[in-house]
């Protein structure tokens, strides 16, 4: 990144390393390397409340898997439906780029319950304590989309616009900082949350903040992003919003009912 008159110009290559034929990416370097950084945090929650942290190795390729699967076919059919359903084998081609979050989310869950089944662990226990890691996921991402130059701000005047200059000239909201900054700080309040309440408040708690408060900033953000769809919704909404309201709506009544459930225990003690 350099300066460029009043505004900042990002020019950075999105290939960190040419492979002979194979590339290595900084979105790909960052996505994968969160998974790692997450595993650590979850080896230090297992160990910290007395669980076999050696699960955790099959659990990573679980939840990368299910990740990679629910982004991408979000993607392809809630943003690109009618070139993906004419040209379906396109949906394979996953380093094209194209992955959506909220389909990320889905498919973690579904992989994270089809571990906590397979190896007989609790489902809320572990889904609680995955939303700290994931906040970092998320956190990565928007910074991979940063390097690729995309998910791209609207125009702005702003002192701290940026010019991507691989795409134009126009100074532009740094939208990817803004959702990566946002998520390292809901990182940060899941973590203080986490170590400062009893395992089984966590476990009721966790999840509801995590989606009310993740998907309150996406769909805030959105306001500031150019439009990611090649169609449009009837409603005076984004794709990006209209995906998020159901997690919003989900995670608020979730929350209402954990705390609904800890005051019972407090009650009940």
């Amino acid at each position: 990144m350099v300066l460029h008159l009043e505004h900042f110009v990002w020019n950075v290559d999105p290939i960190l390393l040419h492979l002979g034929p194979l590339q290595l990416r900084w979105y790909g370097l960052l996505f994968v390397g969160s998974f790692f950084l997450g595993l650590y945090i979850l080896q230090w929650i297992f160990k910290r409340e007395g669980k076999d942290p050696a699960l955790l190795d099959s659990f990573l390729i679980y939840i990368m898997v299910g990740a990679v699967i629910g982004a991408r076919l979000m993607h392809c059919f809630a943003y690109e439906p009618e070139f993906y359903l004419s040209h379906p084998l396109e949906i394979l081609k996953v380093w094209k780029g194209g992955l959506a979050s909220h389909g990320g989310m889905l498919g973690a869950i579904i992989a994270t319950w089809l571990f906590a089944k397979k190896y007989h662990i609790d489902f809320m226990w572990l889904l609680a304590r995955v939303t700290i890691p994931g906040a970092l996921t998320a956190a990565f991402v928007r910074l991979g989309n940063l390097f690729n130059s995309e998910i791209l701000g609207k125009p702005s005047d702003l002192p701290w616009a940026i010019v991507f200059e691989r795409i134009d000239m126009i100074p532009r909201h740094p939208v990817q900082l803004y959702e990566a900054f946002s998520y390292l700080l809901l990182l940060a309040l899941l973590l203080s949350i986490y170590k400062k309440v009893s395992a089984i408040t966590a476990t009721k708690i966790l999840p509801p903040i995590f989606l009310t408060v993740m998907f309150t900033i996406r769909f805030l953000l959105e306001y500031t992003k150019t439009k990611q769809a090649d169609y449009t919704w009837d409603l005076p909404l984004t794709t990006g919003q209209a995906l998020s309201l159901p997690f919003i709506m989900i995670g608020l009544l979730w929350l209402i009912y954990a705390i609904k459930e800890i005051q019972k225990l407090k009650k009940s003690t």
